[in-house]
């Protein structure tokens, strides 16, 4: 069995240690939400960022990218589809691309826009950068790489 051990700091400076069950993969903290969820190759997990205490789980995750938008939404994705978390683990919203993607890559956010690179499902020569806005939602096609 592996497992993920993951250090956390509070804001007064004390420290302790997580030990999540699966290989590591992404970690992602929501200020706002006051949420921290570990996405390891076994479980995707939601914790409470205050206290520690863990929110939800959710087993045999297939996600391999996770990030957190400046609005303090968290978004996932496996290697074609890209999701929001609403509430709960449970209550993900597909965010709508304009093709079909496949390797789905976040990269940065920069001015409330998240970098993306994928390719094109079914024509895997066709490299693309897009972009994802955090207000709207939505995605477009910046250039081909």
């Amino acid at each position: 069995m592996n497992a993920s051990h993951i250090k956390f700091t509070d804001n007064e400076f004390k420290e302790w240690c997580g030990v999540f069950r699966g290989f590591p993969k992404k970690t992602a903290i929501s200020k706002i939400r006051k949420e921290i969820i570990i996405l390891t190759s076994d479980y995707l997990w939601k914790l409470n960022k205050e206290d520690g205490e863990l929110v939800e789980i959710e087993d045999q995750p297939h996600y391999k990218e996770l990030t957190v938008s400046p609005s303090g939404t968290f978004i996932i994705a496996d290697y074609y589809n890209i999701s929001r978390i609403s509430d709960s683990l449970k209550n993900k919203i597909e965010i709508k691309s304009p093709i079909q993607m496949d390797m789905i890559e976040f990269k940065e956010w920069q001015n409330g826009k998240l970098t993306i690179k994928c390719d094109e499902f079914a024509n895997w020569e066709n490299h693309l950068e897009l972009e994802l806005e955090d207000n709207t939602w939505s995605i477009v096609i910046r250039n081909p790489i």
